[in-house]
């Protein structure tokens, strides 16, 4: 069964004269005269017309009574799903689309230069589809991994004289438990996505290659300086298994390597720009003086392509930090340009007992990592620039003490979950905290970090992911934001 849409036909009249009518001094009500009882019966008549203008433009299939090119069919954006699915217009019609969801969605007819922007939760865009010719298209948000976790579909154009818009897929059974939950699949639909989820997570972990936050070394170090040097240049980057991408890296890979220095130290990193354009480095969460804040071109010059510059600051206190680029950070950060940089140690809470967990006095580590999230760019859902079954376990002993630092480069909020063992959350944006505290899941949005001490005290194989399951699975299985801790 097809469901019908009307053609938009609301259209504001022309009238003149309009408003309630008056007594002869000019105050609303009263009794009506004859000469105003003449003037009432034009309104009326031009109400009356106005009407059967609306009704015989609802008979006209093609659009409102006339006007070319203004039927206008809707589509909804939800995580992660359009709604409907497949959808027809006339040839010279448009697209209402609505972000119903949580998050920014766009839709995108792809093949094509036709996109809305991202639309925040609630926001409306309208979509001319006038430069199409009749035919199918696809349709997808083409924001890295809504399409691969369900948000694409068919747009139809057709030919404006024909029966009006079509919404397709109404056989579908109604959603459940929100908005526009997925097109619903046949019993053997199902069935593949079980297959699908186990073939997948039998791939973990999957070898890739690359491998980012790698700790570098210095260039040099001489006079108390600390010389280190990073090279921003397009790096093929193997994001998963048989996916191969065009990333903006330093030293070519993502993320780019691990930067450490000690409070006290006079540290200087030159970046040279081999980018198809200007780039700057933003070190974010250090203290710099504001010629070397990375804000091209307010607080420098860019760095054009082939050309270097060097900042320099004194790391002046411990800090769990961040270096990405500012320029077009839309582009260049989520493509990959962001990596870490770490200033002496955070301060743990050794002796003390935080949400039931007793912290041992003489706490050793086993590891100390980053944990670096994004959602976007080329990248995509990913953690440490590699999407499951490629993202890199944790190999630890029972009763191992593990410090693990989030760092969230993406354009969404990570809520991140870990099975069994509880977090705690003992820094925030590199500040210990005056009283740490325990969670299961750790929001960690744009910008920021957390660092979380874990006690691994029981054996197995344990799922470490964000909990937006969008991040996570999509009928082709597992993907995306998740790794796993295996305990021996």
């Amino acid at each position: 069964m097809q469901t019908t849409l009307p053609p938009e036909t609301e259209r504001e009249p022309t009238a003149t004269g309009a408003g309630p009518p008056t007594t002869p001094t000019g105050r609303p009500g009263g009794p009506v005269g004859a000469g105003a009882f003449g003037v009432v019966v034009a309104v009326l008549a031009l109400v009356i017309a106005c009407i059967a203008v609306v009704f015989v433009g609802r008979e006209r299939p093609g659009g409102d009574a006339g006007g070319a090119g203004s039927t206008t069919a809707t589509v909804e954006l939800s995580e992660f799903a359009l709604g409907p699915a497949g959808v027809t217009v006339p040839v010279g019609g448009r697209l209402q689309v609505k972000n119903v969801g949580s998050v920014p969605h766009n839709l995108t007819v792809t093949g094509t230069e036709l996109a809305t922007a991202d639309l925040a939760a609630g926001e409306t865009a309208t979509l001319d589809l006038s430069s199409l010719d009749a035919g199918d298209y696809e349709i997808v948000c083409s924001i890295p991994g809504h399409a691969d976790s369900g948000m694409q579909g068919t747009l139809t154009i057709g030919d404006a004289g024909g029966s009006g818009l079509q919404a397709t897929g109404a056989t579908d059974p109604p959603a459940t438990g929100g908005a526009h939950a997925g097109h619903h699949m046949s019993d053997g639909d199902y069935a593949r996505m079980t297959e699908a989820m186990n073939e997948t997570m039998a791939q973990f972990p999957a070898a890739t290659d690359g491998h980012g936050n790698q700790v570098l070394q210095p260039t040099s170090v001489t006079g108390g300086i600390v010389q280190f040097d990073l090279t921003a240049k397009v790096t093929p980057w193997e994001v998963e298994p048989g996916t191969s991408v065009d990333a903006w890296t330093y030293n070519g890979t993502v993320p780019g390597p691990q930067i450490h220095v000690n409070v006290g130290d006079h540290v200087r990193i030159s970046v040279h720009n081999e980018l198809p354009m200007a780039t700057d480095l933003h070190l974010h969460g250090i203290n710099v003086d504001n010629g070397m804040d990375g804000v091209g071109p307010l607080t420098q010059p860019l760095i054009d392509p082939g050309a270097s510059f060097t900042y320099e600051f004194v790391a002046d206190e411990p800090a769990v930090a961040m270096y990405h680029a500012h320029h077009h950070g839309q582009l260049q950060v989520p493509n990959g340009m962001l990596g870490t940089i770490f200033v002496g140690e955070v301060a743990l809470p050794a002796g003390r007992t935080v949400g039931g967990h007793a912290v041992p006095a003489d706490l050793a580590l086993a590891q100390e990592m980053p944990l670096v999230l994004n959602d976007s760019g080329v990248i995509g859902y990913s953690l440490n620039g590699k999407s499951f079954p490629a993202t890199e376990p944790i190999a630890a002993h029972v009763g191992d003490w593990i410090l693990v630092h989030y760092f969230n480069e993406g354009s969404q909020i990570h809520p991140m979950h870990l099975h069994q063992f509880d977090q705690i959350v003992v820094a925030k944006d590199g500040f210990p905290l005056d009283a740490p505290y325990v969670a299961d899941t750790v929001a960690v949005a744009p910008g920021e970090r957390y660092s979380v001490l874990v006690h691994l005290d029981k054996p197995g194989t344990w799922v470490w992911h964000c909990h937006i399951l969008g991040h996570v699975e999509r009928e082709q299985g597992m993907y995306g934001m998740v790794t796993a801790v295996v305990v021996t």
